[in-house]
């Protein structure tokens, strides 16, 4: 990516101009066409009514599921939007079927949400959630995974990138595992979309679940899920609405064809249009050149940060990304944070509620999560690194 397209797409997103943004993992900055494109919407739907502006723009709505089948390397019927990522993957995992004995296949790297909806699955039925080693790099093992597949395994589900470090899990030697066992793999994308190059096919996942408001650069309140038909035709929604099914008759109905029968009726068609604003500019950029860009960014501030006395960086992972997370022997992470902040550096911070399993295997305190983005650039780094270094001086 050129010195020169990275100033244009400073231009295009205000909010640099007063902070140094590295909380993109959390919320990235959108770009001036999706805050347009939502608001453009609202004022349009203000004067001629919710309905007929929903009418209006059938046709753009319609064209966000054929940006986000592009983002994706799917097919747009395999698409879903929702309000968000959790919504998306709680579609799938609760449309499963479990009994007794069955056995969950996750990751020590595993987000509290997901977990938290195996561990009510399994008390309420008697299924079994197993988390799968991590090799020496500290990524899923797969070999061990391998070597767990028996006929109880009815599910693989873990996050590509995880909320507390920079790893990023080998998905496509995962998938090839599922794909051999026929066990549906479900993909948790929600901090690898935007920043890394996907494609459903290649990645080997059955589902695949993601949201607007992080690497995308698209509103709060927007999500995608992506289900293949091989495992799409076995499920059947926990919830059903009038238009994720059809009440064919008084004592009848059917399901919606294609991946929409995980979606509800009422949304907000503006986030949703701001969504496809967002996709359209990523796909524009091209996300082999932001996931080079991104990764090199993270690569930097990992290296800045290991030189300053007193910083120890957490990451994990024999490939890493833009998430940056790390510990000083000092400061607490949220004062670190609140620190930063005072000087319009924007961080966040991650903590055990958030990956049991993760934090504590490893031992971890709460870490500060710098995550950056292709906006981002390398003095923006030097400023983070010199104020974090005087703060600990």
């Amino acid at each position: 990516m050129r010195d020169e397209d990275v100033l244009r797409y400073r231009q295009q997103t205000p909010g640099v101009a007063a902070i140094a943004h590295f909380n993109n993992a959390g919320s990235a900055l959108p770009p001036d066409v999706v805050v347009d494109t939502v608001t453009e919407y609202l004022r349009e739907e203000s004067l001629l009514g919710g309905y007929e502006t929903a009418a209006l723009a059938a046709d753009r709505v319609d064209a966000v599921y054929a940006s986000v089948a592009r983002l994706l390397g799917a097919g747009a019927e395999d698409v879903a939007l929702t309000d968000n990522a959790t919504r998306s993957w709680q579609a799938v995992f609760y449309a499963m079927r479990f009994e007794a004995g069955d056995r969950i296949l996750t990751c020590r790297s595993e987000y509290a949400s997901n977990v938290i909806a195996y561990l009510q699955v399994a008390r309420r039925t008697g299924a079994v959630v197993e988390v799968v080693d991590d090799d020496e790099t500290g990524q899923v093992d797969v070999e061990d995974l391998a070597r767990r597949i028996d006929g109880r395994v009815k599910l693989i589900s873990m996050s590509h990138v995880p909320t507390q470090g920079g790893l990023v899990n080998p998905a496509e030697r995962i998938g090839a595992v599922a794909r051999e066992a026929g066990i549906p793999f479900l993909l948790d994308a929600c901090q690898s979309a935007g920043q890394l190059d996907l494609d459903v096919g290649r990645l080997g996942c059955d589902a695949l679940s993601g949201t607007g408001r992080k690497y995308l650069r698209g509103p709060r309140g927007t999500g995608f899920l992506y289900v293949h038909p091989r495992l799409r035709e076995r499920l059947e929604p926990a919830m059903l609405d009038l238009h994720s099914a059809e009440w064919t008759e008084p004592g009848a109905y059917e399901v919606a064809p294609g991946a929409k029968r995980f979606e509800v009726w009422e949304r907000n068609f503006g986030l949703v249009l701001g969504l496809g604003a967002a996709v359209d500019y990523a796909l524009a950029i091209g996300l082999p050149a932001i996931e080079e860009r991104v990764t090199a960014l993270g690569a930097r501030l990992r290296g800045e940060l290991s030189a300053i006395n007193g910083v120890t960086v957490r990451d994990q992972g024999a490939k890493q990304c833009g998430i940056v997370t790390f510990t000083t022997d000092r400061l607490p992470a949220a004062e670190v944070k609140a620190r930063l902040g005072e000087a319009k550096i924007n961080t966040s911070v991650t903590g055990r509620t958030s990956a049991q399993y993760d934090f504590a295997g490893r031992g971890l305190p709460d870490l500060v999560r710098a995550s950056v983005h292709y906006y981002n650039t390398e003095d923006e780094i030097r400023l983070l690194t010199e104020e974090l270094a005087r703060l600990l001086s």
